[in-house]
């Protein structure tokens, strides 16, 4: 099972750095899990690169419908954010406090361990190392 965080997943819909390799990859996977914040990451991805100028109008809502209509034709499978991951990051934060992990990729690999995932897809490289300190397998897209 893979897990993919918005900054690996956010290659799929723009042109970015390393989207061509995102794209190879993806296109060979079965089970690819998000959650719900990944669709607010995403949403606010997209909004702040308009606002920057990176990205159309047209763009940004044509990425977001995109993504919307990946998760309903299942190529994507969407997990519900719920409190008992919101605590699990803090306990990740406290026993990983070395790593200088944020709030959301606190909350997301909280929801990766208790998904069971054994990989995890990423471009954020503080994200990537905490998932290694824990044991999962990580596909590097920094």
């Amino acid at each position: 099972m893979v897990y993919l965080d918005t900054s690996a997943l956010a290659k799929w819909y723009l042109n970015e750095p390393r989207s061509e390799d995102f794209a190879a990859w993806i296109q060979n996977q079965d089970d690819t899990h998000i959650s719900t914040l990944t669709l607010v990451e995403m949403r606010c991805l997209l909004a702040r690169r308009r606002r920057a100028g990176e990205l159309s109008i047209a763009l940004e809502q044509q990425a977001f419908v995109t993504l919307q209509d990946d998760i309903a034709q299942g190529f994507l499978i969407s997990h519900s954010v719920d409190n008992h991951q919101v605590h699990g990051a803090i306990v990740l934060m406290a026993r990983l406090s070395e790593y200088p992990l944020r709030t959301l990729d606190a909350i997301h690999l909280s929801i990766a361990c208790e998904l069971g995932a054994n990989c995890l897809a990423s471009a954020d490289r503080v994200m990537l190392q905490t998932a290694e300190a824990l044991g999962i397998e990580v596909v590097r897209f920094d």
